[in-house]
C-alpha cells in the first residue's frame, strides 16, 4: 500500500465492519485513500472514503459546506475536506477506517493517465493529515465514537495482522 494511494477496498472488508457492529451502508463503489501509517502497529494503514463533488445535489453540499464552515476548533470541522484529485472530491474524513492489505481489491487508476492515482499536492495532503490526526486522537479517548468503530476495526486488524505474522 502507498501512502497517498487511490484504492478500492474488497466487499468483505466493509462486510467485517457490519459485522463487528459498525456501520457502513455505502452502496456506491467509492475509493479510499492510504493517508498514512499507523504510527502504532505495523502493516496497518489509516485510510479515507473518497466521493465525487458533482454526485452530490445542492442540499448534500450545503451540508458539507456547513461543516467545512465550523471554527477549527471545532472538531466537526474535521469531518470532510473538499479537494482535488482527478476530478473535485470530497473526503469523508470522519468516516475514516484502519485497513491492512489483505482488504485492499485493487488501485484506483486515474482518469487521465489510467495509472495508480497517487495525491501529489502537498497542501492538500496536510490539510487531510492534520484533520484525520485530530479524528484519531479523538477516537481514541472515546472509543467507537464514529459509526464504522474504528477501534473495533483496529483491534480486529491487529489481531489479524498478529495471526498471519506467528
Amino acid at each position: 500500500m502507498k501512502e497517498y494511494g487511490l484504492y478500492f477496498g474488497k466487499q468483505n472488508f466493509y462486510d467485517l465492519i457490519n459485522s463487528i457492529g459498525g456501520e457502513w451502508k455505502d452502496t456506491k463503489e467509492r475509493p479510499i485513500v492510504c493517508m498514512m501509517k499507523a504510527l502504532d502497529y505495523s502493516g496497518l494503514y489509516w485510510a479515507i472514503p473518497i466521493g465525487n463533488w458533482k454526485h452530490r445535489d445542492d442540499k448534500a453540499k450545503s451540508r458539507i459546506n456547513k461543516f467545512l464552515s465550523f471554527p477549527e476548533d471545532d472538531l466537526r470541522s474535521c469531518y470532510y475536506h473538499v479537494g482535488n484529485t482527478d476530478v473535485k472530491s470530497i473526503f469523508f474524513i470522519s468516516d475514516t477506517i484502519p485497513i491492512i492489505d489483505k482488504y485492499l481489491e485493487r488501485e484506483y487508476k486515474g482518469k487521465y493517465t489510467n495509472e495508480h492515482y497517487i495525491i501529489q499536492n502537498k497542501t492538500l495532503i496536510q490539510d487531510i493529515t492534520r484533520k484525520l490526526k485530530r479524528i484519531i486522537s479523538f477516537e481514541k479517548g472515546n472509543p467507537n465514537y464514529f459509526r464504522q468503530h474504528i477501534t473495533d476495526i483496529k483491534v480486529r486488524l491487529i489481531n489479524e495482522l498478529n495471526n498471519i505474522s506467528t
